[in-house]
């Protein structure tokens, strides 16, 4: 399983759009803040490439039963109304930073805390899906895979992100 720094990590660079956002949002008015913003966001989808890969080379190998499948990512709105805020402001630097900052903060912490990461457009961007599956022993899990899954899967073998999230690599 990951360690807490890294789902950290991996929350964080969920927040990759929004900084894309703002710095898009910026750009006529403090091209340099802009372009901090801008590579920000490439970084951190960098992050999240290179955690998705070291999870891949570094995590044990699972297998489980998949009983039940359902699609999971609907919850993305959420994510897509906080990535286009930024373009309900007249400027990002007219924002009340002292509200947005701790809004952020907490967003963040709740996210990496919770088992709610897996819901990243910035995954989704990557061909990630994420689906609700049972197993025969009758554990929920989410599982993230590339595939498009429309039936049980049966015996399949994936890495364990967290306590309740897995993922599948290849097919």
């Amino acid at each position: 399983m990951l360690s807490v720094f890294a789902r950290l990590l991996l929350t964080v660079t969920a927040l990759s759009p929004v900084l894309l956002t703002y710095g898009f949002t910026l750009f006529g008015s403090d091209a340099g803040l802009a372009a901090l913003f801008i590579i920000g966001a490439v970084f951190l989808a960098f992050l999240c490439v290179e955690l998705l890969q070291k999870s891949e080379d570094g995590l044990e190998e699972v297998s489980v039963d998949i009983q039940s499948v359902e699609a999971a990512d609907r919850e993305n709105i959420a994510f897509l109304l906080l990535y286009i805020s930024p373009l309900f402001t007249g400027s990002v630097l007219d924002l009340n930073w002292d509200i947005w900052l701790p809004v952020l903060l907490v967003f963040g912490a709740v996210v990496a805390t919770g088992y709610n990461y897996h819901f990243s457009p910035l995954l989704g961007v990557f061909r990630w899906h994420a689906y609700k599956v049972s197993t025969k022993g009758g554990i929920t899990y989410v599982l993230l895979t590339k595939r498009q899954l429309r039936r049980a899967l049966g015996k399949v073998t994936v890495r364990q992100l967290t306590e309740y999230v897995l993922i599948e690599f290849k097919r």
